[in-house]
């Protein structure tokens, strides 16, 4: 295997590399904002600190380039940026660890669990060894490793534990609604299609959310859900992929299959 130890965190042939740069991101990225939405005291600090609700757009696009940049970027740019989060974090007084793990968590959870539905084949040993790849998301952000779950079954367990914690509160709602209907600009909504394309979805996105958690938005999960969203989800990935290279690919992304000469 060629050493791409410095260029970049991962290497074209790691599990975080395939699912990252996978199309079913697409939908897996708005799963995980609704996900980590669930825990009151994170999307508390989300609301009382940040223009979310100004700036919908531009908030799902940085959260975006901060999955690209680490997961693709050099180990340079990665840390610059995850140095400038903490700092934003410490100001903010949003750095408390329960709750940065707890978005790492949903985050990890919303990534691989979409991934899997949407049909990118992983064995258990890739899907543990996705998780444990993580790691590296969660000590940038400033997570004690100790504390941050390395396998599906610590995975599991983690979520039982926190699961009295969570609830759907206004602000979770209002974010849900703002991540389904971000205002865009006039040019974007009413001249290209991305307004129906986004709508449908953040809609899958929504319904790929686990059982728990749509019983927590109080959405319901009728007979035979799961399946139907499943085949939407693998139907969604299919179709993604269909798409130019240029459509597909983050601008990160594109940056390091140049630098790597990856071609595919």
């Amino acid at each position: 295997m060629a050493d791409f130890s410095q260029t970049g965190f991962y290497a074209p042939d790691s599990v975080t590399w395939r699912i990252h740069s996978d199309t079913s991101m697409f939908v897996g990225g708005i799963r995980a904002l609704l996900q980590q939405a669930l825990h009151p005291e994170a999307m508390a600090g989300v609301a009382a600190h940040s223009n979310f609700r100004e700036d919908a757009w531009g908030r799902l696009q940085r959260t975006g380039d901060y999955v690209g940049t680490l997961t693709f970027g050099t180990r340079d740019e990665a840390e610059k940026l995850a140095a400038r989060v903490r700092r934003v974090h410490a100001m903010l007084k949003l750095d408390d660890q329960k709750l940065l793990l707890w978005v790492h968590m949903a985050m990890v959870d919303a990534f691989l669990d979409t991934a899997l539905r949407s049909g990118l084949a992983l064995t258990e040993q890739e899907q543990d060894s996705y998780i444990d790849e993580m790691l590296t998301f969660a000590l940038l952000v400033g997570i004690e490793e100790s504390r941050v779950p390395r396998n599906r079954a610590e995975l599991q367990e983690y979520f039982r534990e926190i699961a009295p914690e969570l609830s759907a509160s206004d602000d979770a709602k209002r974010a849900a609604l703002f991540i389904a209907l971000p205002p865009l600009p006039p040019l974007l909504r009413f001249g290209t299609p991305i307004a129906p394309l986004w709508g449908g979805i953040t809609s899958l996105a929504g319904a790929a959310l686990p059982r728990w958690a749509r019983s927590l938005y109080g959405w319901p999960t009728l007979p035979g859900h799961e399946t139907t969203t499943d085949i939407a989800l693998k139907t969604t990935r299919s179709a993604l992929r269909l798409l130019p290279q240029s459509f597909r690919e983050s601008p990160q992304m594109k940056s390091a299959r140049e630098r790597m000469k990856v071609t595919s």
